[in-house]
C-alpha cells in the first residue's frame, strides 16, 4: 500500500514536514479554499502540487472534489456544475494526480455527536450516539414535522435524555452535530439548516440514486477517458439522519451504482469505518464483490456499543476484522499489480495533544499511532504469505 496521511492545507495547524516525519510518501488534500462547484484551476493544483512536492512528498489523492447540492438535488445550475467538474477533472489530469474522492451526501459530510469521548485509558475518540441525536434533532433542532419520524416512546426516551445534560453539554452537542465540512472550522446555523432540509423534503432514496446515477454516467465516462479514478465514499453513518436520504450505505447500493454506471473509472473509496458501522455490511465480501472498483482506502475500525451507539476505535481492534480485511487486500493489490493509496482514518487524541487546534479526528500522534499498526499488520501478513 502507498501510506498517506490527510493534510488540510496550508491552514492546517499540522504541517506537511509533520506529516512527512510520519513515513508516508503520499498527502491526501483538496483545494478547500474554492467554493464547493467553482472550477479548479491548473495554476491553482499545480501550485498546491508544488508545495506537497517541495515537502518531499506527493499529492496522491485529492479528497474531495466536493458535489454541488445542486446536483445532489438535480435542481438550479446543476447542468452548469456538472459541466464544471468535468473540466476540473480535465485539469487534475493534466497535472497527473490518478484518483478522486467524492461522497453524495446531502449537506451534512460525516457526523457524530461526541467528539471526544473518554476511553478506559484517558484517550478521546469520535463517537456517534442514536439516542443523543434524537435529542439534538428534536429539542435543540426542531426540525419541522419531526415528532412523525419518532414513536412516543422514542420521543421520550430523547427526552429523558435530555434531562441529563447541562447548558454546556447541548451547546457542544448541537455544534458537534452542525460541524461543517472537512478543512472548514464554521458550523452550520440552525437557520441554514433548517433552509437546506427544506429543499430536500421532496427527495427521498429513489430520487438521491437516480440523481448520482446521472451524475456518474456524465462525469464517468469522461474520467476513464481521463485515466482518472473516482472513488465515492460511503455514507458516514450510514444511515438516515435528519430524515435526509441515503444511497451509499450497503452492500445492496454499490451493486446498484456499479451496474448503473459500469466504467471502472466509477469506484469507491473503501472506508472500513464507515461501512463497518452498518452491522449487515459484509466487509470481506464487498472486496470479493468490487476489489477492480477500490481506488483507495481508508481503514479504521468501529466498536458498537449497542443498537444505538457506535464510536472510533483502536485501528486493529474493534468489530470489523481488520486481520482478514488486510490480507483480502494485499491479495487484491498483487492480482491486480498495483499499491492502492491507504491512509488511517481518524485516530484517538492522546493527552499530549489536548488543546491544540485540530480537526476532529485528526489529531497527528492519533493517526500516526494507526498507521503504524496498519503498517506493521501489512508488514507481518506479506510476510506469512510470502512464507506460505
Amino acid at each position: 500500500m502507498q501510506q498517506t496521511m490527510r493534510w488540510f492545507g496550508p491552514n492546517d495547524t499540522i504541517s506537511l514536514n509533520d506529516l512527512r516525519q510520519c513515513g508516508i510518501t503520499g498527502i491526501v488534500t483538496a483545494l478547500h479554499e474554492i467554493p464547493v462547484g467553482d472550477i479548479w484551476t491548473v495554476e491553482a493544483i499545480k501550485e498546491r502540487q508544488e508545495t506537497v512536492k517541495n515537502a518531499g512528498m506527493e499529492w496522491t489523492v485529492i479528497e474531495s472534489l466536493p458535489v454541488h447540492e445542486d446536483i445532489k438535488k438535480q435542481n438550479g445550475n446543476y447542468l452548469q456544475y456538472i459541466e464544471n467538474y468535468k473540466i476540473s477533472l480535465k485539469n487534475i489530469a493534466s497535472c497527473g494526480i490518478k484518483v478522486v474522492t467524492y461522497n453524495f451526501m446531502p449537506i451534512l459530510d460525516w457526523v457524530r455527536t461526541n467528539h471526544a469521548f473518554e476511553n478506559p485509558d484517558g484517550s478521546k475518540a469520535l463517537l456517534f450516539n442514536q439516542v443523543a441525536f434524537d435529542y439534538f434533532e428534536i429539542f435543540l433542532l426542531k426540525r419541522p414535522n419531526v415528532e412523525d419520524d419518532y414513536s412516543e416512546e422514542e420521543k421520550q426516551i430523547a427526552a429523558d435524555y435530555g434531562k441529563t445534560l447541562s447548558e454546556q453539554d447541548k451547546e457542544v452537542l448541537f455544534r458537534n452535530v452542525l460541524l461543517g465540512l472537512p478543512g472548514s472550522k464554521v458550523n452550520f446555523t440552525r437557520e441554514q439548516i433548517l433552509d437546506l432540509l427544506d429543499a430536500y423534503k421532496d427527495i427521498n432514496n429513489d430520487r438521491l440514486r437516480a440523481n448520482l446515477i446521472h451524475f456518474l454516467s456524465e462525469v464517468a465516462p469522461v474520467a476513464e477517458e481521463l485515466g482518472v479514478k473516482l472513488a465515492i465514499h460511503p455514507d458516514d453513518p450510514p444511515f438516515s439522519v435528519l430524515g435526509l436520504p441515503r444511497v451509499v450505505s450497503k452492500q445492496e447500493d454499490l451493486d446498484a451504482i456499479f451496474k448503473a454506471v459500469p466504467v471502472n473509472a466509477n469506484g469507491l473509496c473503501y472506508c472500513t469505518g464507515s461501512l463497518g458501522a452498518q452491522p449487515n455490511n459484509n466487509l470481506v465480501q464487498i472486496i470479493e464483490n468490487h476489489g477492480e472498483r477500490i481506488h483507495f482506502l481508508h481503514i479504521r475500525n468501529v466498536k458498537r456499543d449497542s443498537k444505538d451507539v457506535f464510536r472510533e476505535s483502536e485501528h486493529l481492534n474493534g468489530d470489523n476484522p481488520i486481520e482478514d480485511i488486510m490480507e483480502k487486500l494485499i491479495l487484491l493489490m498483487q492480482h491486480r499489480n498495483i499499491d492502492l493509496p491507504m491512509r488511517p482514518d481518524h485516530g484517538f487524541l492522546l493527552s499530549i495533544e489536548e488543546g491544540k487546534e485540530q480537526y476532529p479526528g485528526y489529531s497527528l500522534v492519533g493517526r500516526l499511532k494507526g498507521l503504524a499498526e496498519l503498517r506493521g499488520l501489512e508488514m507481518g501478513i506479506r510476510h506469512k504469505l510470502k512464507a506460505s
